[in-house]
């Protein structure tokens, strides 16, 4: 994403200069920008840069990085630093929940109940209004961590207790987020580019890609797999999906990229959140698409409008691409014996793939090979499921039976497909 967004600022004629903090992720591609500076991601650090680059800079572009540099805007500008892009009181009306929960209400559309709690007892009390369970986490965390689903008040007390003690610990407040958490809910990731922010009359939006987790709701997005386009959402779903994309990236006067994550329960669409910023989900996209997203993004934010450079790349978001795409995570598991693998809200993957194809399951299967997952064809599979998910792991094992494959199971599960003539 950095590469293409200096590219299309050194073809606008700018010199393009990156700060980072992690040498490994550009020693790669070090001539990428015309400077690099390796320097800490933090407001002095920054700010020493742009005094060196001073009286030539023209702007500062927060929307490549991550959370880390979103959560600088504001005391940049605070510190007389022109933002390139979304503005910080736009990034800040999206970041703070009371202000986003607002709009969602002034533009009509749901998110689940959900409020903030700096104390114990205002979290015990706050999730019996709210409804167990509960999804909580700290305010602008990174890859989801320190993220818990919290099933009853016991658990709520216990991470409450944690949050709090780290967060005396290293001296500082703590807000803890809670939402109630949507069970078996799709969840589905959307990223646009609008240039709402240019000021101009006939301001457009276009939406990337829909791309819907395989995984249910409450895997961390960078952990889930996802395909694009959808594989079983109806059109007037996604129809709906980008209706509110495009609201949102109106009303949040976006100029530059946004995502924003919805769940699907049965026919409801529920914002989860908005993030105006590139996420990790834009290369996949862009490599789907046949589009550079990120180059596009950054032209947009440097002025052009929206239509004339969609215009070179013959991109059409109405158009059937002709083929699915999946995008699967890797993990470290196999390096560390004895790691729990069971997946959730906190991002535990350390990289990623994707599989192309005609058809979603032979796009599936093809990245799940890159990934290095064996897809056996003949076997034995063991089966147990708690009570809650029996009824939906009978179709399932009723296709894999189909298959030719065997079963060993515990007694409940076995009773369940016994049942329905699966021995």
């Amino acid at each position: 994403m950095d590469r293409h967004g200096a590219q299309a600022a050194r073809e606008a004629g700018f010199t393009a200069v990156m700060v980072n903090s992690n040498p490994e992720t550009v020693s790669t591609d070090y001539d990428t920008s015309d400077m690099l500076f390796f320097e800490p991601l933090v407001l002095e650090d920054v700010l020493n840069v742009c005094d060196q680059l001073k009286p030539n800079l023209h702007g500062v572009v927060v929307q490549f990085g991550g959370q880390t540099p979103l959560n600088l805007s504001q005391q940049l500008a605070a510190a007389g630093v022109p933002i390139i892009g979304t503005s910080p009181e736009s990034i800040h009306l999206a970041e703070e929940r009371r202000h986003f929960q607002s709009i969602l209400d002034e533009l009509g559309l749901v998110q689940p109940p959900n409020d903030i709690a700096a104390t114990s007892s205002e979290a015990v009390q706050q999730g019996r209004r709210i409804g167990f369970p509960v999804i909580v986490r700290p305010s602008y965390v990174l890859g989801g961590r320190a993220m818990e689903v919290c099933n009853n008040e016991e658990e709520l007390r216990r991470y409450m207790q944690t949050a709090l003690t780290a967060s005396d610990r290293e001296g500082q407040g703590v807000s803890i987020l809670i939402d109630q958490f949507l069970q078996d809910a799709i969840e589905v990731d959307v990223d646009v580019v609008a240039d709402h922010g240019l000021g101009r009359d006939d301001a457009s939006c276009v939406i990337c890609g829909v791309m819907e987790h395989i995984e249910e709701a409450g895997i961390h997005s960078g952990d889930s797999a996802c395909a694009l386009p959808p594989y079983s959402l109806s059109q007037a779903i996604v129809d709906e999906i980008r209706r509110q994309a495009r609201l949102l990236a109106q009303r949040l006067n976006v100029c530059g990229l946004m995502n924003i994550q919805f769940a699907i329960k049965g026919r409801r669409v529920y914002v989860l959140e908005a993030n105006p910023r590139s996420s990790r989900t834009v290369p996949f996209v862009s490599k789907a698409t046949g589009v550079p997203w990120a180059k596009v993004a950054m032209s947009v934010m440097l002025g052009t409008p929206l239509k004339d450079v969609l215009r070179d790349h013959d991109f059409d978001p109405d158009k059937p691409l002709g083929h699915v795409s999946v995008k699967e995570a890797v993990f470290p598991f196999d390096k560390f014996p004895g790691v729990d693998v069971v997946m959730g809200p906190e991002m535990r993957s350390t990289g990623e793939v994707m599989g192309i194809d005609r058809t979603f399951a032979c796009a599936f299967a093809k990245a799940q090979m890159a990934a290095g997952q064996s897809l056996p064809t003949e076997g034995t599979i063991y089966l147990s499921v708690n009570d809650g998910d029996k009824p939906f792991i009978l179709p399932i094992a009723r296709a894999l039976h189909e298959m030719g494959f065997g079963f060993v199971a515990t007694a409940g599960t076995r009773g369940r497909l016994a049942s329905a003539g699966i021995t």
